[in-house]
């Protein structure tokens, strides 16, 4: 049973690796340097990014406060010139 258990986490590992991507750091139009960080992998789904109001960031162990239906409306109305586009700050920073 151990066994089967063990393996079964080792195939959900790259799973989970492949989730999560680095950000580099850049500099805004205003000037302001945004440290690098890690996000979740875009993808047309808000509710499994480490910002949606609940959920908890692996890696700085924080939970995302706010309401997720003020969340959902920013964005479902984010610009269209990226269909990945993220224009909130990471939460954590």
């Amino acid at each position: 049973m151990k066994t089967l258990l063990a393996l079964g986490i080792l195939f959900l590992l790259p799973t989970f690796a492949l989730a999560d991507e680095n950000v580099r750091g850049y500099y805004r139009k205003d000037g302001t340097y945004v440290e690098p960080y890690r996000r979740s992998s875009p993808d047309s789904s808000p509710y499994n990014n480490f910002n949606f109001p609940g959920n908890t960031n692996p890696y700085t162990g924080r939970t995302a406060p706010g309401d997720p239906d003020a969340y959902l409306e920013r964005y479902n109305n984010r610009p269209n010139n990226s269909p990945y586009q993220n224009p909130y700050r990471p939460f954590g920073k």
